[in-house]
């Protein structure tokens, strides 16, 4: 069970390495990238898998509950703005816009390497 809960970090960091790239990729020409919201439900989901598996206590790490909230919480706001942002298809998003999802992305990798 160890090696599918370490599949799934592996498919966590590489849900919010795509949804990372693809919006620093479409800062250039402020467009939201229709793989930033695969790798955010990704991420989404798989953290989501990791947190059971790991209560579960059949593999992984003893969860700190409050950095996990935290980490739930900014993973969602990212959720609903890549959304938000998406159903916009026909207007340009702002580059400040699409600087907060990557802000928010790059807060939840940290606090999960630094907490």
């Amino acid at each position: 069970m160890e090696t599918v809960y370490l599949i799934l970090v592996v498919l966590h960091l590489l849900g919010w390495a795509i949804a990372f790239g693809g919006v620093v990729a479409g800062m250039r020409k402020p467009v939201l990238n229709s793989g930033v919201l695969h790798g955010v439900l990704t991420a989404l989901f798989t953290g989501i898998i990791l947190v059971g598996v790991a209560s579960a206590g059949v593999a992984g790490p003893d969860i700190n509950h409050t950095k996990i909230t935290v980490k739930l919480i900014i993973a969602l706001a990212v959720t609903a703005m890549v959304i938000f942002g998406g159903r916009n298809h026909e207007k340009t998003i702002a580059r400040g816009y699409l600087g907060g999802i990557a802000g928010l992305i790059a807060v939840n990798v940290a606090l999960a390497v630094l907490w």
